[in-house]
């Protein structure tokens, strides 16, 4: 694939999704309730699906620009500035009047595996009609999470609209939204347990040949350590995760997707695209941080080159 580019040359990414304030607490173990436990290490920042994706494309080598809403509030100013300085274009983040920015807390154990807690205002108003849609034609690639599906729904026609290839990050969700959400999308790259509720079924490789030969795209499901299967042709393919020492899994699949949408649009075949994601969700995993632990471009190609 070929990628329409950006003035200082990158390849463009635009993502639509939602975004949060985010505080990660990392702990040896989570107590069984009643309790308490105190950290030994924490993180703020700011994160979301599609953010988290677009930040790991920019860190890659990309460009990438953020089409999310924020509430009208001081988070909402402190996200805008902080995705800005993690090499994100904020121009078209969305102030929703009268409204709370999204609040999560995250706590990590010391397996890697976490505890997700958010917090999303009812108050926001879900229309997509700001979107500036028309931006789409200039972009390389839309990706969009599944945690607006509003907005989501709206840019992946567009974009079907005027021939834009598009990407939905299929994370378990409303079986609704999915639904509404998925056929629109050109690569339809799942979690595991994404892929399993979508297709309702139980194993991975069923699930991918019931969706992967009814779907007029790429479907494919990164499963953690296991890597990455997708369909082609009739068949199951698969490419094997490095072997690291996990220490947090939080972001990783956001940034398998930025690495993967930048590898398709750098040109690489799909068994090229899930080597490069999984090394660098893989990397992501040895250090603490959720995206903020997103490995550099060299570090990935080392990696590979093992």
């Amino acid at each position: 694939m070929s990628s329409t580019l950006t003035q200082n040359g990158k390849p463009y990414l635009i993502a639509v999704g939602a975004i949060c304030n985010t505080t990660i607490f990392r702990v040896d173990q989570v107590p069984a309730l009643p309790a308490k436990t105190l950290a030994n290490d924490m993180r703020l920042l700011i994160d979301g699906m599609a953010a988290s994706a677009a930040c790991a494309f920019a860190r890659l080598g990309g460009h990438a620009e953020m089409w999310a809403r924020v509430g009208d509030d001081d988070h909402g100013q402190e996200m805008r500035r902080a995705l800005s300085a993690d090499g994100l274009d904020t121009r078209h983040l969305h102030t929703v009047p009268g409204s709370q920015s999204s609040q999560s807390v995250i706590i990590v154990d010391g397996k890697g595996d976490r505890l997700v807690t958010a917090f999303h205002d009812p108050r926001t108003d879900a229309s997509p009609a700001w979107l500036p849609l028309e931006r789409l034609a200039s972009a390389g690639l839309l990706h969009c999470d599944v945690r607006w599906v509003e907005g989501a729904e709206a840019a992946l026609k567009a974009a079907r609209a005027c021939g834009i290839p598009s990407m939905v990050d299929g994370d378990v969700a409303p079986l609704e939204v999915l639904d509404r959400l998925i056929p629109l999308a050109r690569y339809a790259i799942f979690s595991d347990a994404g892929l399993l509720a979508y297709a309702r079924c139980e194993d991975v490789e069923q699930a991918l040949m019931q969706v992967g030969s009814t779907h007029d795209g790429h479907v494919g499901a990164s499963c953690g350590a296991l890597g990455y299967y997708w369909y082609e042709e009739g068949k199951i393919r698969h490419v094997a995760a490095p072997v690291v020492d996990v220490v947090d899994t939080l972001a990783a699949g956001d940034v398998f997707h930025g690495a993967f949408a930048l590898g398709l649009l750098e040109g690489r075949d799909i068994e090229a695209c899930a080597r490069f994601a999984c090394a660098a969700a893989s990397l992501k995993c040895t250090q603490f941080g959720g995206r903020l632990a997103c490995p550099s471009r060299d570090e990935v190609e080392a990696l590979l080159a093992l």
